[in-house]
């Protein structure tokens, strides 16, 4: 095996090793900023009444604190996303 092989390796390994340590810190920034709204959860989600259907719902907020049913063209999933942001979303 030539040096240029075993330098590519290592960067590759290295490279790989990095990128999980970020996503790991990612993931832990996420949870902890949506921790940190105090929001009941269940199984790690959410449990909000949604405006929209007028429901209790459980969901996932992405890293933007948005629910998994967010439709952007929607005033009142706008409005629920408000709410999350300023931490006086219904919940159950």
């Amino acid at each position: 095996m030539s040096d240029g092989d075993r330098i590519s390796r290592l960067l590759r390994t290295k490279l790989r090793g990095a990128g999980r340590q970020y996503a790991e810190a990612r993931q832990a920034f996420d949870d902890g900023r949506i921790e940190g709204l105090d929001l009941p959860t269940q199984e790690g989600k959410a449990r909000i009444v949604c405006r929209r259907h007028a429901e209790q719902r459980t969901v996932e907020l992405d890293s933007d604190l948005r629910p998994s049913c967010f439709d952007a063209d929607h005033p009142d999933c706008q409005g629920c996303v408000e709410d999350i942001r300023t931490d006086c979303i219904e919940t159950w």
